[in-house]
């Protein structure tokens, strides 16, 4: 499908606009239940034979629902919603697209599916930002009245709220999986993790390997300088351990201060180099903010699943025991 000539407008905002969109983590997402509802209404409401709710992108209008488009999103420079989200405090109501200037050389206008009507309503997000639309269209021109471009705002408003609600349900989700002291993922999200990686292990035979790790004379600090020192070296810990992994790995804190990681080992980043590379960092003495240095040292148990392993718990208990005996060899 051609582009028009002319180049499309951007708002003056836009680079916080992105933002606005991207916080909301629904780029490319699934369809989901409470977006086709609110989409399927406002057809109803509004008689017309398809529409979008669209959240514009960089150079693209992604439709996180979509009836009678039969596409997942258009070019930025086509999308009517492109002009929509320019006036976020007003609506867009084009009654023939063929007898306005802005679009009666669109391909959506001169081609197939040859539209003639379009109303769009800006998702308006707390802060001012338009972060898309929710539009119908149609193939004949039509009027629009009063009562009909209040319901379609009403209508952007629920859309917001769905919005709203998703990605508090988001945080709230993220939180339950994060450990508060750290910011790492907790034991819950790295037992999810095992759960869904035995899984996919039993039906590829694709290995991978689990670190168990506890810290070395951490009581010490705690005993002589108090929970805040203990909870530094906590911190400064999970940073250097960060460090270490890759986006793929999953570094995670269990508890107290035991670690985890989930792992897939390669030639360039095998189980032993990393050990080695986790020893010598987490062993570097730490300077805390009160000035007091400190030295921990970290015991670890690996473990690597196979076909014999038959759970997350024998998994696990294998790397507790090889944690015992690497605890065991160091003294501690």
């Amino acid at each position: 499908m051609n582009v028009p000539i002319t180049q499309y407008p951007i708002p003056k905002n836009e680079s916080q606009r992105l933002r606005a969109v991207r916080s909301y983590e629904i780029l490319d997402t699934l369809p989901e239940v409470d977006f086709d509802t609110l989409l399927r209404v406002a057809l109803h409401a509004f008689n017309a034979p398809a529409g979008v709710i669209g959240l514009m992108d960089t150079d693209r209008l992604w439709f996180k629902s979509q009836i009678g488009i039969g596409l997942p999103q258009l070019d930025r420079q086509i999308a009517f919603c492109t002009h929509a989200i320019m006036r976020p405090g007003e609506l867009l109501v084009v009654e023939d697209l063929l007898n306005d200037l802005r679009f009666e050389r669109n391909p959506l206008v001169t081609h197939v599916p040859n539209l003639r009507f379009y109303a769009g309503a800006p998702l308006i997000e707390r802060n001012g930002y338009a972060l898309g639309t929710i539009a119908v269209v149609d193939t004949q021109p039509r009027t629009f009245n009063e009562s009909q471009r209040a319901a379609l705002r009403d209508l952007s408003i629920l859309v917001i709220t769905a919005l709203e609600s998703r990605h508090r349900a988001n945080l709230l989700g993220h939180l339950a999986m994060t450990d508060h002291l750290t910011g790492l993922a907790n034991r819950a999200q790295f037992e999810r993790t095992l759960l869904s990686e035995i899984a996919y292990a039993r039906r590829t035979g694709e290995p991978f390997t689990v670190f168990y790790m506890d810290l070395d004379n951490f009581k010490g600090v705690n005993d002589t300088l108090g929970h805040a020192a203990g909870d530094e070296v906590l911190c400064v810990v999970a940073q250097r351990l960060t460090d270490q992994v890759r986006a793929e790995d999953l570094l995670a804190r269990l508890g107290g201060d035991e670690f985890g990681i989930f792992m897939r080992p390669s030639v360039e980043n095998s189980a032993e180099s990393l050990a080695k590379r986790v020893i010598d960092v987490v062993s570097a003495p730490i300077i805390l903010s009160t000035g007091d240095k400190v030295s921990v040292g970290i015991s670890i148990g690996i473990a690597t699943y196979t076909d014999a392993i038959d759970s997350m718990a024998t998994l696990m208990a294998q790397a507790d025991q090889a944690l015992y005996e690497d605890k065991r060899k160091n003294g501690d």
